[in-house]
């Protein structure tokens, strides 16, 4: 990256699965206009049709990770790795390097002084903690976070703590961020929090 991250504001959003990320990062879009740069999506296109890393997902997985019109099983890729920390770790060192590389293009286009938000739920466990400038954890108590995936994702309970079990804890990830945001009440309060932290006081 040729720009300084010290001229800019690079807000990193993260936190565990189902406690609410993606309704804080549409709301700093909404309401205040800010760029929304989103690992889940960069990570989609590094496994498009006849990409090298979805190639080599097919390498180690076999023709059962492809659907008939050869495009990702999402689905059962997800069955392997979040049973599995030595197939995740092997997904992530795939991945991993080709977001960080996307994120990278879109620092050094942003004008100095501007504000941009990395959606990035794996933050710490990617070691991309050195792209933002400030790290907000969104969190919410674990019945609600549970209940979240089950319902969103359809999964059982035991799929769904796999999942949860598969990240850092919501607690070490808040003991190491700058600000916290308890998404367990209501989408008021959770913008109150938001409010607080960019408008002037």
């Amino acid at each position: 990256m040729h720009v300084r991250l010290s001229t800019m504001r690079l807000i990193g959003i993260t936190g565990g699965i189902g406690t609410g990320k993606s309704t804080v990062t549409d709301y700093l879009q909404t309401r205040y206009h800010l760029p929304i740069w989103d690992a889940d999506l960069y990570a989609r296109s590094a496994v498009t049709n006849d990409s090298q890393i979805l190639e080599a997902i097919g390498q180690r997985y076999g023709a059962k990770i492809l659907q008939p019109d050869g495009t990702l099983d999402r689905h059962r890729l997800g069955e392997i790795v979040f049973s599995d920390l030595n197939e995740r770790q092997w997904l992530s060192a795939q991945i991993h390097p080709y977001v960080r590389n996307c994120f990278e293009i879109e620092i050094d286009r942003l004008a100095p002084d501007s504000t941009a938000v990395l959606a990035i739920p794996l933050l710490f466990e990617a070691k991309m903690t050195d792209l933002v400038t400030e790290i907000w954890v969104v969190s919410c108590d674990r019945i609600t976070q549970l209940n979240r995936i089950m319902t969103r994702d359809r999964l059982s309970e035991t799929q769904a703590n796999n999942r949860i079990h598969s990240q850092m804890s919501l607690t070490d990830k808040i003991n190491l961020a700058d600000f916290n945001l308890d998404n367990s009440t209501s989408l008021t309060d959770l913008e109150r929090q938001i409010d607080r932290k960019l408008l002037p006081c």
